[in-house]
């Protein structure tokens, strides 16, 4: 890659910082019970919420897969992180009140007060699963990938070094430590993401500026900045279209960001309802400018006509010819920390729907009226195990997925054979006083198998529209069985939200007008 003194210098510091911060966070105050090690004592401020969710989400996978998207497809790949923004101003007014309204822990003891521990058990395996062998293992493949890349240190030992580092702060300390350390890396990773995409954009234009980079992309490119993809494109598949817009795009988007643990519990462990609201609706504001982070380095692989073998090798390339001495430390740092962040995150999570919704009712088989502290204690115990224990699978599953072509598509598509069925079970437990037990195990029983289906059986048809079909077929699934049940009456379970819950503040309404104009502008400039 070409370190200089200066580059390793403050790559070294850096990591020494962090290494450093996470271990006095993890021992600087006691984690004594489930409340302090899962949700953080429930005292995160909005920008903590809101810092973290962005270095939680933005990982490997964005700054390698994505890019690697942007080399292949181009701007359109960027819809991802346009239509997250518009997505968390949904969590945050509909999704978030509810959630800490009945002060759950985890995503998984929702479902069971509002279905029963059947659908909460599955769940809960299900998510676990996920997060270990898809999320974990994918992130750390990618973080050895562009290691190795820039580095000439092998994956194995690359991806052995991410663990390492993303255990200090993620196994002792708990979310607190996660989310602190989070709070301190998203700067690192804000602004040496941006220092890449100036530095490649001021190369491409000869010293012109980021500007001029980008009007020169434009020009040399234009067809890779079409935001809608039509159907002679290859990449129609992956990006069906308006499909982006209006079909399967919007599960992928509620799943991720409102029903999924380890992006939801920073929410849940906010001071209060409109610190979380607030935190989540400066996140949306943040993903409209990561594009400039993420895609444009590939965009830019692609007109500079990289010399790479493969589509994540995109990002790598752009820092090992074009970002100079003593600024690519600082740019490797950020990826560092990007993946250091959502490795920690992932892990936090897995370990707490582990502990809490497995373990706990059924290895320990206590319920919480009788926790003693040292019960408490005992939890946070099986916490720490089981994050070390779903780094090592991560760690030795990892190196499987090397024969992945564009890995960012890899994690989208084969979350996609849980997600409709997940959606379809929130959205309708949340709004649907009708949706039943019976109904929501089925649906997250057939999810897979329906998706799996539709794959194989009717290979043409998108992943994002396969998700789209999925979900509306598992919906009447459930409204079917539903109305079976309960004869057409109100489920017994059902929730009934107390009047003025789902009304938001002056800040987060005016803050979330301006996203959606930001994305209309966007959206009407490049269709």
């Amino acid at each position: 890659m070409g370190f200089t003194q200066l580059d390793t210098i403050i790559f070294v510091v850096y990591i020494i910082g962090m290494v450093a911060l996470g271990i006095w966070l993890s021992f600087k105050d006691k984690q004594e019970t489930s409340q302090d090690y899962f949700l953080a004592s429930k005292m995160l401020p909005w920008w903590a919420v809101g810092g973290s969710l962005i270095a939680s989400n933005i990982s490997a996978e964005q700054f390698i897969g994505m890019s690697g998207s942007g080399y292949v497809v181009g701007m359109a790949i960027a819809t991802y992180e346009l239509m997250a923004a518009a997505t968390l101003i949904i969590v945050a007014k509909y999704f978030l009140p509810a959630y800490l309204d009945k002060g759950i822990y985890t995503l998984p003891q929702f479902l069971e007060e509002r279905f029963d521990a059947r659908v909460k058990t599955g769940l809960a395996f299900f998510w676990v699963i996920l997060f270990i062998f898809v999320n974990i293992s994918s992130v750390l493949y990618l973080g050895g990938l562009a290691l190795e890349n820039m580095t000439g240190v092998p994956i194995m030992y690359s991806v052995i070094g991410i663990a390492l580092y993303s255990a200090t702060f993620s196994i002792f300390g708990g979310l607190r430590a996660v989310v602190w350390t989070d709070v301190a890396q998203v700067i690192v990773l804000v602004f040496g993401g941006l220092l890449a995409s100036y530095m490649v954009l001021n190369a491409l234009s000869d010293g012109g500026g980021f500007i001029a980079g980008l009007n020169l992309l434009y020009e040399k490119a234009p067809e890779k900045f079409d935001m809608i993809l039509d159907r002679s494109n290859p990449e129609y598949s992956n990006l069906p279209g308006i499909g982006v817009l209006i079909g399967g795009m919007w599960i992928a988007n509620l799943y991720y960001w409102g029903n999924n643990q380890y992006i939801i519990q920073r929410a849940l462990a906010a001071k209060t309802l409109r610190e979380a609201q607030i935190g989540t609706v400066f996140a949306a504001g943040m993903k409209v400018i990561l594009p400039l982070i993420v895609v444009i380095p590939g965009l830019a692989a692609f007109v500079l006509g990289a010399d790479i073998a493969k589509a994540d090798e995109a990002y790598p390339w752009v820092m090992r010819n074009y970002v100079t001495s003593g600024f690519r430390g600082l740019a490797f740092a950020a990826l560092v920390a990007a993946i250091g962040s959502s490795i920690s995150s992932m892990v936090n999570s897995a370990s707490t729907i582990f502990t809490l919704d497995i373990y706990k009712p059924l290895i320990y088989r206590k319920g919480k009226d009788v926790m003693e502290l040292r019960d408490e204690n005992h939890m946070v115990t099986v916490g720490k195990i089981s994050s070390f224990l779903a780094l090592i699978i991560g760690v030795i599953f990892a190196p499987l997925l090397g024969n992945v072509e564009q890995a960012f598509q890899y994690i989208q598509e084969y979350t996609g054979f849980i997600s409709p069925g997940v959606v379809a079970i929130f959205i309708l437990g949340l709004f649907w006083k009708k949706a039943s037990a019976n109904a929501a195990l089925v649906a997250a029983i057939i999810a897979i198998p329906l998706s799996a289906g539709i794959k194989y059986g009717f290979p043409e048809v998108p992943f994002l529209d396969r998700m789209g079909y999925c979900f509306l077929l598992i919906v009447a699934i459930m409204v079917l069985i539903s109305y079976l049940d309960n004869k057409g009456e109100n489920d017994p379970k059902a929730f009934h939200w107390r009047k003025g819950l789902f009304e938001t503040g002056f800040l987060f309404n005016i803050s979330s007008l301006a996203v959606v104009a930001a994305l209309a502008v966007i959206y009407y400039v490049f269709w």
